[in-house]
Parts: structure tokens; sequence; C-alpha cells
């Protein structure tokens, strides 16, 4: 039976309200899973008016609850539009800054920074936008830290995305922060989506067309997923992929706006974080499966990537024992063992790894 999920996420939707995110917000944080069995959020809709015209008047959004759904919220998604000039309403940021008073996580997607900053709550807070709305926004909020370059910022309990696309990062950033890794790649592939872009990656990346099809990093990524335990350098990936370190360097550059080695180290952390929460509590084994080397560097790595030691990330992630239901018991029966926070009920997912490059599969049966 699904569980219910006690950690409440409201989105509010405001006038010119844009599409786009809403529907990335409804699918990763409403949706059910049953293939979970449990509920990741409880997810709720709410607008000022009973009628909310939606960006350009494609459509008119009615039967939502309406702004006191908010009063409830653990974290509050709040509204974005393209016509960031105009002021909102004055309502709507009232919630805004309550939610924030009370402790309530804000998430911005987009042009949302503005909600925020017009709140007054991002002075002297990190904060990303969208690039083509850079220069307006500083000139309206020069008190903001923006970060212009980045795909989102995490600044603990103010999160901001800066464009469309990276709503959805951001909002599998969100899930693998409350949940784990394991549960974020689950997400991402009901999406058929990347399971992790890095918050710090560049917003612009330029993909020319290729002139050879072989450029593809695709099947040097996969190769490469298959190997982090072994000791890989940038230079046996350039060798994998029969090109100098050089252009490997460019292409990665190109194709994923980042470089060799930090994608590298990346992946390894994430196959960390799945092997702590699969029970793995020997450190020196998780470095050396995960490609880390040794303890101390994955208590660094681990630290810089999720801000958690691994006993901190091993206590939110890993696994907990669940008392068998009450009922009589039998000396044949066998037990299913303990269950994890944010696992996966066995069985519900086929044996084997799953690959998405760029992304993260789940690790090798």
């Amino acid at each position: 039976m699904s569980q219910e999920s006690s950690h409440r996420v409201v989105l509010v939707v405001d006038e010119n309200s844009n599409p786009f995110e809403m529907s990335c917000a409804i699918e990763v944080f409403g949706l059910p899973r049953p293939e979970l069995g449990r509920k990741l959020y409880d997810f709720r809709l709410c607008a000022a008016e009973p009628h909310t015209r939606m960006r350009d008047g494609f459509f008119t959004l009615t039967g939502v609850a309406g702004l006191e759904a908010a009063a409830e919220a653990d974290t509050l998604i709040v509204p974005n539009r393209p016509d960031t000039e105009v002021p909102r309403a004055e309502r709507v940021l009232d919630v805004v800054r309550r939610a924030h008073a009370r402790g309530a996580r804000l998430v911005g997607f987009c042009s949302g920074a503005f909600t925020i900053a017009e709140a007054g709550l991002l002075d002297g807070r990190r904060a990303a936008c969208h690039w083509m709305w850079e220069q307006s926004f500083r000139a309206r909020f020069p008190e903001v830290r923006l970060e212009p370059d980045v795909l989102f910022v995490d600044d603990g309990d103010i999160l901001t995305a800066s464009g469309s696309a990276s709503a959805l990062d951001l909002a599998l950033h969100v899930v693998r922060r409350d949940h784990g890794a394991e549960i974020a790649n689950h997400v991402s592939r009901r999406l058929v989506f990347g399971p992790h872009r890095d918050g710090g990656q560049r917003q612009f990346v330029e993909r020319p067309l290729p002139p050879v099809p072989d450029e593809s990093l695709g099947p040097l990524l996969a190769w490469a997923q298959e190997r982090l335990g072994e000791p890989l350098t940038v230079a046996d990936l350039a060798a994998r992929a029969a090109v100098s370190p050089a252009t490997l360097h460019r292409r990665f550059r190109a194709q994923l706006g980042t470089t060799p080695l930090a994608w590298l180290t990346r992946e390894r952390v994430a196959l960390a974080c799945r092997l702590i929460e699969r029970g793995e509590e020997r450190l020196d084994v998780v470095a050396a499966r995960s490609g880390l080397g040794t303890a101390a560097n994955l208590r660094a790595r681990l630290r810089r990537e999720t801000g958690l030691s691994p006993s901190d990330y091993r206590r939110r992630f890993g696994p907990e024992p669940v008392a068998p239901p009450p009922g009589p018991s039998s000396s044949g029966s066998s037990s299913s063992g303990p269950v994890r926070r944010g696992s996966v009920p066995p069985g519900s997912l086929p044996s084997g790894s799953v690959m998405i490059p760029p992304g993260r599969g789940t690790v090798p049966a």
C-alpha cells in the first residue's frame, strides 16, 4: 500500500505564469510513484484568483485552491512569468514572505527569482536567473549575488533555476537532496531525462553540428560509467575516444558544459552515494569501488557535492530497518530484509544496469 508523504509542496500560479514550469513541478513532485511504494511529496496547486490566465492566454487555470493553501507548504514554488517588469500582486508577495518567515523552503523556476527578490528575500543571497534577464535583474536588485552563468543555485532554504529546462534539473536536485541519489535516478528515468546536471554547469552550451557522427560522447560515457572503480584518468578517456586530451576537453565543454575530470569526479561521487544508500558502511570499500581511492578523499568529495559527511549521508539516506507487519510468524518463512529510506522495492526494476548517458545509471547488479 502506498504511504502518504508528510512533506507538502505547494506551487503558486499567478497571472501569465509559464505552463512549462508548472508542468515540471507537477511531473516531479505531484505524480504518484506506485513502483516506490509511497508518495514522495504531498503536492498542491494554488492561485490568487479562481480563474488564472496563463502565459499569452494559452489557457485559463481553474479549480485549484486559493492562496491559503500556501500556509501549509513545507516547500513553496513561487510563480514565474515572462513579463518580469510587471510587479507581482502584493498578496502573492505576502504569501512568499510568510512562508519564508515560518521556515518553508522557497523554489523559483526561471523568472521565479524575480518574485523572490521582489519579496525582499534575496538581498545578500545567491541566485540564478535566465541569461536573457541578467542586466534587468542586476539593475532592479543590485544587492542580490546573481550567478548568471549557472543552471541553478542552491542557497539552502532558497533555490533558484535559470531557465525553463533547468527547472527539471533543479526539481531533480531537490528530490536528490530530500530522498537520495537512487530515488532521484528513478524519477529521472521515468522522465527519460538525465538525472543530474551540476548546478554550476553553464546555461548556454554551444552544440555545433559534429562533422562526423562518432563524435558523440555517449559511448565513451557509458564505457566509463561501467569502470568507475578502475583508476581511470582523462588520458585513458582520450585514448578510448582515440583523440588527444585537448580535443576531448573541447568536446566535453561543447557537449556537456564541463570538463572530463569534473564529470568523472561527479560520477564517482554519485556511485559512492548509491553504495552508501544500499548499505555499504565501510568507507574504504566505498572509496575503492567508486574510484575515489581513499576514505579521506571520499569524505572531502562527498561533502563538496552534497554538503554532508558520509556518516550524515548514511543517517539520512541509508538503510533503515522497518518492523514487520503484525501477524503469526512461521519458522519456515523468509524475511525480505530491511527496507531503506528512499529505496525501490525489490523486483520493481529490472536487474542489471540502466544507463542513460550522460546521467547516472544504477550500480550494476
